[in-house]
């Protein structure tokens, strides 16, 4: 039998481990911690109203919870909002989503490389800046850029620094498992490229410094591999660097699905419209996304930690990729 409280003990996977249920349940339907305390414990009945409520800010499916037969999955997250404040809305939502994740003890995300993800654009200013002036000029609406072009005198990530450290510094705290592919730089390269051949680069002195940063991000990811732990840009390893394990699939391009282990609950993020994200704790559709994932990695190679000399020729041919994009200039 289906009780409410059984009801709430199902909902603890998707709490923080820095807060409670009590105090989730509280805020959700904007009532006392007493009385969260005794709708958790069963003692007062849900209304229809408080039931609608939980479901939605925890992003849980009753059809799901109850084992009803539905090919129905639900997902979590937010529209495309391509307008003025839709940077800085997109910016909340990854760091909300990496802090939610962080703040489990037992956590593990993996990554299915289509292109270099915007945590690696991130740890470099250089490549940050660029990266958004590309979003600000061709996603994001911002007409104030005109037909200006990018510059390095000039800092392109406005206000929003404080969300970008605290994204990466979040994102090393996390153990990942990345699969790349042979042309994860791809879309990066093309982006510099493109950009350079519009003659929307200051100078090819600019565009030389964009590549040189790519380079950095490459050398960078190169020592994590090797290490197998994370670290921010320049520093080595600490006691409390978070693992870092890297594969390689020469045969199948990925497409930046990212899917997530939280103690005994599963969530898989699909990529949609360029930046955006749609999550989902669909049990079923996980366990089957993840068995694909356990496949690949089967089908990959290690180049993380003992695998040196494959993943000394990996990166060789990174760097000589975006060393011909720069003698060609």
């Amino acid at each position: 039998m289906i009780t409410q409280a059984h009801f709430f003990q199902k909902l603890k996977p998707f709490i923080p481990g820095y807060t409670s249920l009590a105090v989730e349940v509280s805020e959700a339907l904007q009532v006392s911690l007493d009385s969260a305390y005794r709708r958790i414990r069963g003692e007062k009945l849900l209304d229809f109203e408080e039931l609608n409520r939980i479901c939605s800010t925890f992003k849980i499916s009753l059809d799901e919870f109850f084992s009803l037969n539905s090919n129905a999955i639900l997902f979590h997250g937010n529209p495309q909002r391509y307008q003025k404040d839709g940077m800085k809305n997109w910016l909340e939502d990854v760091f909300k989503e990496l802090k939610f994740l962080n703040g489990h003890e037992k956590r593990h995300v993996y990554f299915l490389i289509k292109e270099l993800s915007p945590f690696h654009h991130f740890y470099h200013p250089v490549l940050a800046s660029f990266k958004f002036f590309f979003w600000w000029k061709s996603i994001f609406p911002n007409e104030e850029l005109g037909r200006e072009k990018f510059s390095l005198d000039k800092n392109y990530l406005l206000s929003h620094e404080d969300y970008i450290k605290n994204i990466v510094r979040t994102y090393t705290h996390i153990p990942s498992t990345e699969i790349w592919n042979k042309d994860a730089l791809n879309t990066t390269l093309r982006q510099i490229e493109s950009y350079q051949e519009m003659g929307w680069m200051e100078s090819k002195e600019v565009t030389t410094r964009v590549y040189a940063s790519v380079l950095d991000v490459i050398d960078h990811i190169e020592k994590m591999a090797t290490k197998g732990k994370k670290t921010l840009l320049g520093q080595m390893p600490t006691s409390d660097s978070a693992d870092f394990t890297l594969y390689l699939n020469e045969i199948i391009s990925g497409d930046n699905t990212i899917m997530a282990e939280i103690g005994d609950t599963k969530i898989t993020y699909l990529n949609h419209s360029v930046l955006y994200f749609l999550g989902s704790r669909n049990p079923t559709f996980n366990e089957s996304m993840f068995q694909t994932m356990e496949h690949l990695i089967k089908k990959s190679t290690l180049l993380s930690a003992s695998g040196e000399k494959e993943r000394t020729r990996v990166f060789n041919k990174f760097r000589n990729k975006v060393q011909s994009k720069i003698d060609a200039i």
